[in-house]
């Protein structure tokens, strides 16, 4: 299944992808088979665990974007 189809299957989850097919790279997955997802990265994590005896390779991924939590300014304001 194409990481496309992935994002648009499970929107803003963790899936974990059995058989990831990479880019030259080895940077962007551009594919692989669904085995667990969910909202919850722990969840994913321990329950999918069980699931990926068969499968060679394993990989987690995010559908979604991350959002910066934090701001950095301390040293930024100081090179004033």
């Amino acid at each position: 299944m194409s990481i496309h189809d992935i994002k648009n299957l499970f929107p803003e989850e963790w899936v974990l992808l059995g058989n990831p097919t990479l880019s030259e790279n080895k940077i962007d997955v551009l594919s692989g088979i669904p085995i667990y997802h969910s909202k919850d990265k722990k969840e994913v994590c321990y329950i999918g665990r069980d699931k990926t005896s068969a499968f060679e390779k394993i990989t987690l991924i995010f559908t979604g974007s991350f959002k910066p939590t934090r701001k950095i300014t301390g040293i930024f304001n100081r090179l004033k």
